[in-house]
C-alpha cells in the first residue's frame, strides 16, 4: 500500500517590515532570527516602473529566495538591518533606510487573540486565507510558492510603520506611503499601512 511521501518543511521566523514611500519605492525587509540557514536579513524592493529587485546577504539565501518569489533582478550585497530604540536601520546595497516604528497596530490587536501555537500551524493558515484575503485585499495567509512549494504565512504580532527616511542609489525615497496596489513578489502582498508583522513563514518543498 503505498503512501504520498512527506513534504520537507522549512520555517522562518523572524520580522517582516513592509514600507511605501512618496518616490515610489516600496520596501519589503526581512530580518530572520531564526531559518535554515542562520539568522540573516534580506530586502525584496518594487521599483517605481514595477522592476522587482532582490538584495540577499549571500549566493545560498539569494538562490533559494529567488526560487520561492518573483525578481526581475537579484543582487548579493551586505545587508544590514539593525534594531534600535526608534524601529529599524537598513543597509543594503545602494539602499539605506531609518525606518520607524510605533505602537501595536489595529492588525496586531486582532492577532493576539489566536494562540501562537495555532497562529503559526499550517492547518490555521490554510482555512483562514479566505477570510483574510477579503479582510485585508492583496493578503493571504496560504498559497504557492512556485516550483511545488506551498507557503504559508503565521502573523503573531504587529506594530505600526510612523516614518521613513533614507536613498535609494542615491536618490530620496520621499516619506511614507502605503503599499497600494500591494507588492506582488509572491502570492500575497502586506498591509496597505505600513507595518512590522512578527511571523512564522513555513514553506512545504516536495520530496
Amino acid at each position: 500500500m503505498s503512501s504520498r511521501p512527506a513534504a520537507l518543511e522549512r520555517r522562518f521566523r523572524g520580522r517582516i517590515t513592509g514600507v511605501g514611500t512618496t518616490s515610489g519605492v516600496r520596501i519589503v525587509v526581512g530580518m530572520w532570527e531564526r531559518s535554515p540557514f542562520g539568522a540573516f536579513a534580506d530586502v525584496f524592493l518594487e521599483l517605481p516602473d514595477g522592476t522587482s529587485v532582490l538584495l540577499a546577504p549571500d549566493e545560498i539565501v539569494a538562490a533559494y529566495v529567488s526560487g520561492t518569489y518573483r525578481f526581475d533582478t537579484v543582487s548579493v550585497v551586505d545587508v544590514s538591518a539593525r534594531r534600535t530604540a526608534r524601529g529599524v536601520e537598513l543597509s543594503a546595497g545602494p539602499l539605506r533606510a531609518s525606518i520607524d516604528v510605533g505602537t501595536i497596530s489595529p492588525l496586531g490587536r486582532v492577532v493576539r487573540i489566536v494562540p501562537k501555537r495555532i497562529a503559526r500551524d499550517p492547518r490555521w493558515l490554510a482555512a483562514i486565507d479566505p477570510v483574510a484575503r477579503l479582510i485585508a485585499p492583496g493578503s493571504g495567509t496560504a498559497g504557492s510558492a512556485g516550483n511545488g512549494r506551498r507557503e504559508y504565512y503565521g502573523v503573531t504580532g504587529a506594530h505600526d510603520v510612523t516614518g521613513v527616511q533614507g536613498t535609494w542609489a542615491g536618490e530620496p525615497l520621499g516619506s511614507l506611503a502605503p503599499l497600494d496596489p500591494p507588492v506582488a513578489f509572491g502570492f500575497a502582498s502586506l498591509p496597505r499601512i505600513p507595518q512590522v508583522v512578527d511571523v512564522e513563514t513555513t514553506i512545504r518543498e516536495p520530496v
